[in-house]
């Protein structure tokens, strides 16, 4: 199962507390203080991992907590820091602490980002003597470290986002063109899960197919419009099955301005799906083709069409795309 957001509290490890020691010399009852100073507890860290589905790891996991310090001990001996706690999260994860309203962002494989620091350690008697006090009997005890309660979105880091009505050939064409192996059907909403593939180098984002009212939390609604957030470009696929394919990409495009207009200002392509609906042997459907493809032009972007069952017009579509990225 695809997890995108989770919850979790977290606990930095404590520092160890200081002790009270004394020398033992015979015939000395106090040879002078020697109590060691505590540890340092445990830091917690978020590092950044390319794996989109490393959220589903923490799914019944709601705690985490940095190992504490050890406490101190006689010939002045500090004790040991506590271990960093290490959660690794997807690139592209926003992390949010819910008390502060710090946030920070996951953009690359390896980044590593401090959530939360370890309390330092308590000192031991040895740190108060002075030459008026040679036999303190003082010591403290280590901080708490740090807590708080934290919220991770994964929003998907792309090249290419596709976008489209359930059923415009995304998976289909995702398959066809990368390493990706989406699920297909004949039903919406097939693509529960977004899905990646690679393309020269690049990565392609199948996203769940939208529909009307998607800004709004209806389908699969924002759960997954966050997701295009971070393409770069946006691969628009309309399929020749329906009756009015403008009318369907204007409706797709109103729900991705609804939810944030500047997905509206992302380069887009649109790619005309199922050509094979029409018969291209016949004239009628060839001016058809032409007519809607113009309608199309007049948007503004680079217009494709497309049949999986033609490796001409697939081979066109891959050779643009690839055109336009390195760019």
């Amino acid at each position: 199962m695809f997890i995108d957001e989770i919850k979790f509290y977290a606990q930095a490890g404590h520092g160890g507390d200081g002790v009270v020691r004394w020398r033992r010399e015979k015939f000395i009852d106090k040879g002078g203080p020697n109590g060691g100073d505590g540890g340092r507890g445990g830091d917690i860290y978020a590092i950044a991992l390319q794996d989109i589905h490393l959220l589903s790891r923490y799914k019944h996991k709601k705690k985490f907590e940095g190992e504490s310090g050890e406490d101190g001990a006689g010939g002045s001996r500090k004790g040991g820091d506590g271990k960093d706690l290490i959660i690794e999260l997807p690139v592209g994860s926003v992390i949010t602490n819910i008390e502060s309203g710090f946030s920070v962002s996951l953009d690359e494989a390896g980044q590593k980002e401090l959530l939360l620091k370890g309390g330092v350690g308590g000192y031991g008697n040895e740190q108060f003597k002075t030459s008026t006090n040679t036999t303190p009997t003082r010591a403290t005890k280590g901080k708490r470290g740090e807590e708080g309660n934290f919220k991770i979105e994964l929003e998907l880091f792309a090249d290419v986002g596709l976008v489209g009505l359930p059923n415009a050939g995304k998976s289909s064409l995702l398959n066809s063109i990368t390493n990706a192996n989406a699920k297909i059907g004949s039903y919406q909403f097939t693509t529960l899960d977004p899905n990646l593939g690679d393309f020269y180098g690049f990565t392609i984002a199948d996203i769940p197919g939208l529909i009307e009212g998607a800004s709004e939390g209806k389908g699969l609604g924002i759960k997954f419009l966050k997701h295009i957030k971070r393409t770069r470009m946006l691969a628009h696929l309309v399929s020749l099955e329906n009756e009015n394919p403008i009318k369907v990409y204007k409706q797709i495009r109103k729900e991705l301005g609804s939810y944030d207009k500047s997905l509206l200002e992302k380069k887009e392509v649109i790619i005309l799906t199922k050509t094979d609906v029409l018969d291209l042997s016949k004239k009628t459907d060839q001016k058809k083709l032409e007519k809607i493809k113009s309608d199309f032009e007049k948007t503004g972007n680079s217009v494709f069409t497309l049949s999986l069952y033609d490796d001409k017009s697939i081979k066109y579509l891959i050779d643009g795309l690839v055109k336009m990225l390195r760019k």
